[in-house]
């Protein structure tokens, strides 16, 4: 994909933004892990799990219902892996105006981030 964002399947997880892209105003790169309807809800958990390891945040990305319902579905499962880590997260959703194939589309992204 050419808006450096990647779809998550069982292997692939994560692009990043820069924030002019994302829709956060702070300095750092935001991770942004894309989901889609097919997408496995506890690949996308691992994702989420993984990256918040590492760089303390990320965003999830979704359009469509069957889409957000994977995302928030692995944000939840997320929550659990990162609590044993002793790791309370909490999830943020908001709306993001995204262009496919030279289309606008309403996106919900949501923050998984440290509460």
């Amino acid at each position: 994909m050419s808006n450096g964002m990647t779809e998550v399947d069982a292997t692939s997880v994560v692009g990043m933004v820069t924030p002019a892209e994302g829709h956060r105003q702070h300095a750092e790169n935001v991770e942004i892990i894309k989901v889609s309807a097919s997408s496995r809800s506890t690949a996308v958990a691992g994702a989420i799990a993984g990256v918040v390891r590492d760089r303390g945040r990320v965003d999830v990305q979704a359009i469509g219902a069957g889409a957000v319902n994977q995302a928030l579905k692995a944000a939840a499962i997320a929550r659990g892996y990162l609590l044993l880590d002793g790791i309370n997260v909490i999830v943020i959703p908001s709306f993001q105006e995204v262009v496919i194939d030279d289309v606008e589309r309403t996106a919900i992204r949501f923050a998984v981030e440290p509460r």
